[in-house]
């Protein structure tokens, strides 16, 4: 299903204990498959209790870059406004350090 030049990151944060991500998972995570030539998310999937944000987390990250970390947050803060909002923000920045540790080898 996916190319041989992408990899896997998973990106990871915490958020409220009231929110039901942290009930059920005890964390948020965010999944990325990305393509190593051109640095672009091509499937993202997220720790979520309800499919549509998962969806929703997908459309906003699906062809953008994994670098591209002050304009992803800047699009977080302009279209979702679920609880996990933070979380979201700095398990995308956990993704964007791993990748880069990985560029960097």
């Amino acid at each position: 299903m996916f190319q041989p030049n992408t990899v896997y990151i998973i990106g990871d944060s915490k958020t409220s204990l009231n929110n039901p991500i942290m009930q059920k998972y005890n964390g948020f995570f965010i999944g990325l498959v990305i393509d190593r030539d051109t640095d672009r998310i091509v499937d993202a999937e997220c720790s979520a209790t309800i499919a549509l944000t998962s969806l929703f987390i997908k459309s906003l990250f699906v062809g953008k870059s994994i670098l591209e970390v002050d304009r992803m947050n800047e699009e977080i803060e302009h279209r979702y406004f679920g609880s996990s909002q933070k979380a979201l923000m700095v398990a995308f920045k956990n993704a964007n350090i791993k990748y880069t540790q990985i560029l960097n080898k």
